[in-house]
């Protein structure tokens, strides 16, 4: 059996499963990757200048699009490059471990804190007398602290143990970009002790904030349900549309693609479901919030309004 260190690059043969000229892909991915960079740092950008926006639940939005802006980072200039190569369509061994590292760390932070922004949610409509006392500047900064340390963490232990993956079969990656399910698909040694702990932590990192949204979610829709007025029950809602349309995107595609390391579905499938999850759902996430949020929508024509830019940056206050 070869020794996995053997191993000096990985050859990205997702982009031929599709007859397309690469010329079309690179400008259609270039244009996904600027609208996501430009989408997310704007509302980045409006969420701390606007004095109206310094709250908890635009707190947790600014660290989303961050975490959107870091993950597509990840793996989307590479795959430009690539979509620009003559020949060979590779990335070394180390840079492949690297692109494991932060894609897993991103995504299990955005698992965490898509919960901790239904958390938010459910004490701002279930207990609003007390939202000001319980949601406060500490509480938050510990909250999204706690969510990096978690998804930090998992990293490593899912970068180290692919890294004593051994890789004899090939070195051909039928993928856009380096991820746990489709490197184990690689390897000639039992690959069950990985498989397993990408469950378990799939359970940990993905469902179980799952099914705390969900639960949230249950607590706001019966508090909601409690309103007399049909105003009041919309204005409730409302602010939490914006958060469920992600957290449906998010879930339906990243669950898909880690959930299924070893099954024998065609590679396109593959393809398309990182697409979605990697470059698709972080280019959305900015436009969800923008066009679903009253405040945000508001927000955005205050900072771009050039006879207000100057007030709000001396005015922006300190994060909450």
């Amino acid at each position: 059996m070869e020794n996995q260190t053997e191993i000096k690059e990985f050859v990205f043969l997702g982009f031929s499963n599709f007859p397309e000229p690469q010329s079309l892909f690179f400008l259609v991915f270039l244009t996904m990757y600027v609208t996501t960079l430009f989408g997310n740092g704007l509302i980045l950008a409006t969420a701390f200048l606007d004095s109206s926006l310094q709250t908890p639940m635009y707190y947790f939005i600014r660290h989303l699009s961050f975490l959107d802006m870091c993950y597509t980072t990840v793996t989307l200039p590479h795959m430009l490059k690539n979509l620009l190569a003559e020949s060979s369509k590779a990335i070394s061994f180390e840079g492949c471990l690297v692109q494991v590292y932060f894609l897993v760390a991103f995504v299990g932070v955005e698992c965490l804190l898509l919960a901790v922004m239904a958390y938010d949610r459910y004490v701002a409509i279930c207990r609003p007398l007390t939202y000001t006392l319980l949601m406060n500047q500490t509480l938050c900064a510990q909250l999204v602290v706690a969510s990096w340390i978690c998804g930090l963490l998992n990293s490593v232990l899912h970068t180290a143990m692919t890294s004593l993956v051994p890789f004899c079969a090939t070195h051909k990656l039928d993928h856009l970009f380096c991820d746990v399910p489709q490197l184990l698909k690689l390897s000639c040694a039992d690959t069950f002790p990985n498989q397993i702990t990408l469950l378990v932590v799939t359970m940990l990192l993905g469902v179980s904030p799952f099914f705390c949204i969900v639960v949230s979610y249950i607590h706001i829709v019966a508090a909601v349900l409690r309103i007399r007025t049909s105003q009041g029950r919309r204005k409730a809602f409302s602010t939490c549309a914006s958060h469920l349309t992600v957290v449906t995107l998010f879930y339906t595609t990243c669950m898909f693609n880690y959930n299924r390391p070893s099954s024998k579905h065609p590679a396109y499938i593959d393809t398309l479901a990182s697409v979605l999850y990697n470059v698709v759902t972080p280019m959305l996430n900015p436009i969800i919030y923008c066009l679903r949020n009253k405040e945000m929508k508001e927000a955005l024509k205050r900072v771009l309004s050039p006879k207000r830019s100057l007030f709000l940056w001396s005015n922006s206050g300190p994060n909450s």
